[in-house]
């Protein structure tokens, strides 16, 4: 059955080399004082930083700044950008950097609007009502995450060892500028990090037992097989703008919510890796990386072989005359071997510094004390168990 939907993505993305010329322009649509965002000092050293500046100060704009917004962005960083909205009154958010950045101004936004905690909008138990945040415009410097062109946002706060996402259509971005050259100097490891999270945003979608749009299914497979071919090119050849490009569109489209299609199931490997990475700190998308072909290979029986075969054979090239769970675990090898050796992530959790200490805890929150109905329902003796496949 192909189910009813709506789709409205209403983010205009200005896309290539000589686009910032238009980013005075744009933020001026929304008023005249700009509360800048950004993480570190790439920016800077880059020349990134100056050169929006320029900008910004060339369109008459009054210019303000938050810095520091960490990876797994924290609360506190939100909590303070809303503070300073409140205080400078702010008419528009400037997210310069990657999906981090990104995250957590768009719950600066909605916390400038709200005299709540920003973590009520995040606190599951509570689930504040996001009605209005201030608008929005982003600068990608890492093709990762999409959340350049997505409602969502995913905000850890370290007192409570919760890492909680949210979507809500006020979040949305107005306006995104996609340079593939400001991903020039992105590092092997943060570029395999990156193509490691659009290929599981797409995977989480594109492995569903319903009946769903063929065309949507081959445009997932196109996307997968984008990554494929460039991530490597992007690791080797740091300034190939083709490379670049590709991944940098490929991340926007993977997560926008095209490819949902009216799917309606719940991701899997996101609610497991927010846990780890909430406790440990890891890198999201390398997190994903090892989660994922366990969770592959975990899923997979007679029920489902189905999907694991169409994703062998149209996405790697497997030998359809195989026999159907030949071809699956093929698959799986396949993908990890992408993961781990071409990509170069590392594939335990021993590795990344994560033993079997909280495994129980994370394995309850991530399933909400219950079921968590995705590909395949799991719940907390699932996700436990295939924390444990991770191991080795």
């Amino acid at each position: 059955m192909i189910n009813d939907f709506i789709y409205d993505i209403p983010v205009r993305v200005y896309f290539g080399r000589d686009q910032l010329k238009n980013l005075g322009a744009e933020l001026k649509k929304h008023g005249t004082r700009v509360l800048m965002t950004y993480g570190g000092g790439s920016i800077k050293r880059m020349g990134l930083y100056d050169r929006v500046v320029k900008e910004i100060k060339a369109a008459g704009l009054e210019l303000f700044e938050l810095s520091g917004i960490e990876p797994n962005p924290r609360i506190g960083s939100v909590r303070e950008g809303a503070r300073m909205c409140k205080q400078h009154n702010i008419d528009v958010l400037l997210a310069v950097g990657g999906g981090s950045t990104i995250d957590a101004t768009k719950f600066i936004a909605a916390g400038a609007c709200s005299d709540l905690d920003p973590w009520d909008f995040l606190d599951y138990s509570k689930q504040a009502p996001i009605e209005k945040a201030l608008p929005i415009v982003t600068i990608l410097t890492l093709a990762a995450t999409g959340s350049e062109m997505d409602s969502g946002g995913v905000i850890s706060n370290p007192e409570t060892k919760d890492k909680n996402g949210r979507l809500a259509p006020a979040l949305l971005p107005k306006a995104s500028f996609l340079d593939p050259t400001n991903t020039f100097t992105v590092s092997p490891y943060q570029t395999a990090c990156g193509a490691a999270d659009m290929m599981s945003h797409i995977i989480e979608v594109y492995f569903n037992m319903n009946q769903d749009l063929y065309m949507l299914d081959c445009f997932m497979e196109g996307l997968m097989k984008t990554i494929i071919k460039y991530a490597p090119v992007a690791m080797k050849e740091p300034e190939n703008y083709e490379a670049r490009a590709n991944l940098m569109w490929t991340s926007s489209w993977a997560i926008n919510g095209f490819v949902d299609g009216g799917k309606q199931l719940a991701w899997s490997c996101h609610p497991m890796e927010h846990e780890l990475s909430a406790i440990y700190d890891i890198t999201h998308g390398l997190g994903l990386a090892i989660l994922t072909p366990r969770w592959m290979k975990y899923c997979l029986d007679e029920t489902t072989v189905s999907k694991y075969v169409q994703f062998g054979v149209n996405v790697f090239g497997i030998d359809a005359s195989l026999e159907p769970m030949q071809i699956a675990n093929l698959a799986i090898e396949k993908l990890s071997d992408f993961l781990f050796n071409t990509l170069g992530l590392k594939s335990t959790l021993p590795e990344v510094g994560i033993d079997e200490t909280h495994f129980a805890v994370m394995a309850r929150k991530s399933v909400g004390g219950g079921t968590l109905h995705g590909f395949k329902p799991l719940q907390q003796a699932d996700v436990e168990q295939i924390f444990k496949m991770c191991m080795q």
